[in-house]
């Protein structure tokens, strides 16, 4: 009998471990999940989706839902579980729960079943995508994974957003893109429980969306003349009659089929029809519309000042715009129409005589008022069509339409004073939800918006101001984060944009204050983009990115170099000059001392894996080094960098024009005269400069170099000269002066910006270094 005993035991323990296989437990290291949920336990135990098992659903509608996980199983896993009205086990149950709140859900998993409980199908959706997370990432594969074990850890959840409006907003009309992006940017909003898709249809650059009443706005308003290759503020002004062929636009089944698509995954899509400015390509379409009436080119790049807006006297200009939101209003049945109101110079309303005679008839004081009249009779349109005007914070000049909604990004003002008078406000400070701005270091980084804004400023972003009363903080809908798309050719460059800093604002705006942290996120969403990369999305690795901190010993002459990136708790391995960079390389611990001409790489790793760009930074010791330096004219107060020493410290200037290591001059040329301090050997000067021509920085016309013995008697011994070139990004480029050998202990450096640029104006000249060899 002792041997079937030892049978029964060893079929036991077998069965045991069967079991455990069966049902593995996980951590919280393993639960990847952005937006934080408001309330999560973690269970021993899970839940395994096979074949056999089904959805259980009490209403015939909820059926829909269940192609959130069946569309990404039958790509990944090879098959779809069956829906069916009988409680059972193995099946994922959704079930209705009128306790809960319209965006909340409930969620428990046990080794038998999942309890899905919501009371609206917004609350069932971001169940269902919460569920997705839990689930390994290899279930966004869209071909068939081998072996793909199904396990979902047991856990009980209990979600619901802080605030109810959660948008993403993407402009199409400076670069159009395709309605399949579109999408699959919706797809993605509704994996992040983002619910808002601010749809930005209208702008200078392009007319998007068919009017069929008015179809020059299209055929005409959605083109322009193709000048891509050059810098978007460096781009020149078309002739009506040029070839138009770059652009686009949805026609109206497009946009229906967005917004079906739209509303399956719990989002509303609100339009932006811009007014009163920014509608060049309107009037390039109905020159009429103006108050010229002359006939435009839609502009192929930057305009500003935006002097081609609307006439607010005619009642024409009315008559089409109440058409044009009759036809828009029939597209998009949610509650908001953004109708811009922002960045309207108005100085044709102050010689326009219909415009004038307007004020005189209204009693209007200025044209601020007038452009206050103009969004109250849109918004009274609007109203009467059960419609909410949204409008940019401007439209609080000159006194606010009495139903509207404003979207603050001028910074969290406008939202302040807003919210002071009664009106709800949604916050998108360019400080913080600007996503067309630098995510990391211009050197390393595609062409952007030439301002900074890393993940962690996005993760530290609140859309209430702490000095707003309780009845003001009511009013504060939300957030939402922009794309604009002046420097986004591309759909992958909008990915690039957009990921992974759309994951942060989904979470700030999502999660309560209390679960919000930047350590425990920034590990989360390290995980998460290992999901990203299966799902084929083109994120930005720049928090990998090293961003060095540079200091000079003005005595000693030495200089420190730290080394951290964005993400906390990294893994740096650095290596000097020709060393190879590897994840053998030494590991950082402490910053870095040199003392002579040096190159420093560094770059983070994980699981000996490179991750982002490596940091390239060399540091090149010169003769002028801590040198004192004289300058004939004063660098610019906002551009000082780190004053008189700044261009002999061998700490270099990015591409990015405010990282303070640039000095800057407008209207004067650059004369800095360097005392060495002894006559030495010198041959050669080296000038470091920066050009950036969107925002009016360009590289110098000529640079000439003289020296002296004495201070008293100079000579010249080398000068170079630059014709102007259109350059689409930022650049910086290294001027070297070679002449004879000879002593010298004065170093005069003269630098002359350039005289005429290309749309008039004067010319900013940077300057980071002036090495003398």
């Amino acid at each position: 009998m002792k041997p079937i005993k030892t049978l029964f035991f060893l079929l036991a323990i077998a069965l045991i471990g069967c079991a455990e296989k069966e049902h593995p437990s996980f951590t919280e290291a393993d639960l990847v999940l952005i937006p934080q949920p408001r309330s999560l336990e973690l269970h021993s135990g899970s839940f395994e989706i096979t074949p056999e098992t089904q959805f259980v659903i009490a209403e015939d509608s909820l059926e829909v839902l269940t192609g959130i996980l069946n569309d990404l199983l039958a790509r990944s896993a090879g098959f779809t579980l069956g829906v069916t009205s009988e409680n059972t086990s193995n099946s994922i149950q959704l079930k209705r729960n009128d306790t809960l709140a319209s965006e909340a859900y409930s969620l428990k998993v046990t080794n038998e079943k999942v309890t899905l409980e919501a009371n609206s199908k917004l609350g069932f959706v971001y169940g269902l995508e919460t569920i997705r997370q839990l689930l390994p990432k290899e279930i966004e594969s869209t071909s068939e994974v081998s072996d793909l074990a199904l396990y979902i850890p047991n856990v009980s959840i209990d979600d619901a957003p802080q605030y109810p409006y959660r948008g993403s907003h993407l402009d199409v009309s400076r670069h159009f893109f395709g309605k399949e992006y579109i999408k699959k940017h919706l797809d993605r909003m509704a994996f992040l429980k983002l619910n808002t898709f601010h749809f930005h249809l209208v702008d200078d650059q392009g007319w998007r969306i068919e009017i069929k009443k008015y179809p020059k706005l299209t055929e005409v308003g959605g083109f322009r003349v193709d000048q891509e290759n050059k810098h978007w503020n460096a781009r020149t002004p078309n002739d009506p009659d040029d070839e138009a062929t770059f652009g686009g636009f949805y026609t109206q089944e497009d946009i229906k089929e967005i917004v079906a698509y739209a509303k399956e995954k719990g989002i509303r899509v609100i339009p932006e029809i811009e007014m009163p400015a920014h509608v060049m390509s309107a009037i390039a379409a109905y020159p009429w519309l103006s108050c010229k009436e002359e006939p435009i080119a839609v502009p192929s790049g930057g305009v500003w000042p935006i002097t081609d807006i609307y006439c607010a006297g005619k009642e024409s200009t009315f008559e089409f715009l109440e058409d044009v939101l009759t036809e828009v209003m029939e597209l998009f049945p949610g509650e908001y129409i953004h109708a811009g109101g922002d960045e309207a110079t108005k100085t044709d309303w102050e010689t326009c005589p219909h415009c004038q005679k307007r004020m005189r008839e209204e009693g209007l004081a200025n044209t601020g008022e007038l452009q206050s009249y103009f969004m109250k009779r849109i918004e009274k349109f609007l109203s009467a069509h059960n419609r909410t005007l949204i409008g940019w914070d401007e439209i609080l000049e000159g006194g606010l339409p009495q139903k509207a909604t404003v979207m603050s990004w001028r910074g969290f003002e406008g939202g302040w004073e807003a919210t002071k008078a009664g009106h709800d406000v949604i916050m998108t400070p360019v400080s913080h939800m600007y996503f067309d701005y630098y995510q990391g270091s211009p050197d390393y980084e595609p062409v952007a918006f030439n301002a900074f804004l890393p993940l962690e400023k996005v993760y530290a972003f609140s859309p209430v101001v702490d000095s707003m009363s309780v009845e003001q903080k009511k009013h504060v809908l939300g957030g939402q984060a922009n794309l604009w798309s002046e420097y986004i050719p591309t759909e992958a460059h909008s990915e690039y944009m957009l990921f992974p800093r759309l994951t942060a604002a989904a979470e700030v705006l999502w999660s309560p204050e209390e679960k919000q942290d930047w350590q425990n996120y920034a590990q989360r969403v390290r995980k998460m983009m290992q999901r990203f990369d299966v799902m084929d999305i083109n994120y930005a690795k720049s928090a990998f990115a090293i961003q060095p901190e540079s200091e000079i010993d003005l005595e000693t002459g030495k200089i420190t170099v730290a080394l951290q990136s964005e993400f906390p708790e990294t893994e740096i391995h650095y290596a000097l000059d020709d060393a190879e960079l590897t994840s053998g390389s030494s590991v950082y611990e402490v910053p870095i001392t040199i003392d002579s001409t040096t190159l420093v790489k560094a770059a983070v790793f994980e699981n000996g894996k490179q991750m982002g760009d490596a940091m390239n930074k060399f540091f090149d010791f010169h003769q002028a080094v801590a040198k004192p330096v004289t300058y004939k004219f004063d660098y610019n107060a906002n551009y000082a960098s780190t004053g008189a020493t700044a261009l002999v410290d061998v700490l270099r200037g990015s591409k990015y024009f405010e990282d303070g290591r640039w000095q800057g001059w407008i209207n004067n040329p650059a004369v800095v005269t360097i005392d060495l301090q002894e006559l030495k050997y010198v041959q050669q000067v080296v000038v470091g400069t920066l050009e950036e021509q969107g925002t009016g920085i360009y590289f110098p016309e000529e640079v000439k170099v003289e020296v002296s013995q004495d201070r008293a008697n100079f000579q010249q011994v080398a000068q170079t000269t630059r014709d102007y070139q259109p350059n689409p990004g930022a650049k910086i480029e290294n001027f070297k002066l070679d002449f004879e050998a000879q002593q010298a202990q004065y170093i005069r450096v003269s630098i002359q910006p350039l005289s005429k640029t290309p749309k008039g104006g004067g010319a900013w000249l940077f300057v980071d270094e002036i090495l003398v060899n």
